[in-house]
């Protein structure tokens, strides 16, 4: 039998930790199934949209999902998402095949796409939703953000904001965000994601 003293001096549960076991939101984004082979990154650019096309037409990558992570409520809505109030960023998760892409890569197509210097906006869209982040799934993958983070900074004046972070547990958007400016966007004019393909994109659509 455990005497008072020995037990005063346990250490008491860490509410975070405990937190992460319960909310599936805080926990790792685990690799889905029938992805032998490909590997996977997360970058958030501000509105997903745009972001999603210009990785669909990089050569080797197989499959782009727009969603949300990093925030603190399980399967957000995207009207919940807009609010602020659930912590996510609009994220676009990359499956790509490392013989044929590599993540240097990718890093390359997230630093041009955006503007990594302005906090929690884009252009027009306002909101942390929109923060710039890279989300790693390995070691490897957060010493390269690193360094592209630091070859980044070195080419501008103003202060980098991008966050780096571990990739945590992610969320399809809802399908009709999925590959929305390929199919149309909310004007009904499609735009090409063939690989290699160097028209301009719209935002919107």
């Amino acid at each position: 039998m455990h005497s008072i003293h020995s037990i005063s001096n346990k250490n008491p549960p860490n509410p975070s930790k405990m937190a992460e076991t319960t909310n599936p939101a805080l926990g790792p984004d685990l690799v889905p199934e029938g992805g032998a082979g490909n590997e996977l990154a997360q970058f958030g650019a501000g509105c997903f949209w745009g972001v999603e096309l210009a990785f669909q037409r990089v050569e080797g990558v197989v499959q782009t999902e727009p969603g949300y992570s990093q925030g603190h409520v399980d399967n957000p809505s995207y009207e919940a998402v807009c609010t602020g109030e659930t912590g996510h960023a609009e994220i676009v998760r990359i499956h790509f095949d490392p013989k044929v892409c590599s993540y240097a890569t990718l890093l390359g197509v997230f630093w041009d796409r955006h503007d990594p210097t302005t906090l929690n906006r884009q252009g027009g869209d306002v909101g942390t939703q929109y923060r710039s982040g890279i989300y790693y799934y390995n070691e490897e993958q957060e010493k390269m953000a690193k360094e592209s983070m630091a070859v980044k900074q070195s080419q501008v004046s103003e202060k980098v904001v991008t966050e780096i972070l571990p990739a945590k547990k992610f969320y399809p958007a809802e399908d009709y965000h999925q590959q929305y400016l390929e199919n149309g966007g909310r004007n009904g004019r499609k735009q090409s994601a063939r690989k290699g393909c160097n028209d301009p994109i719209r935002c919107y659509g």
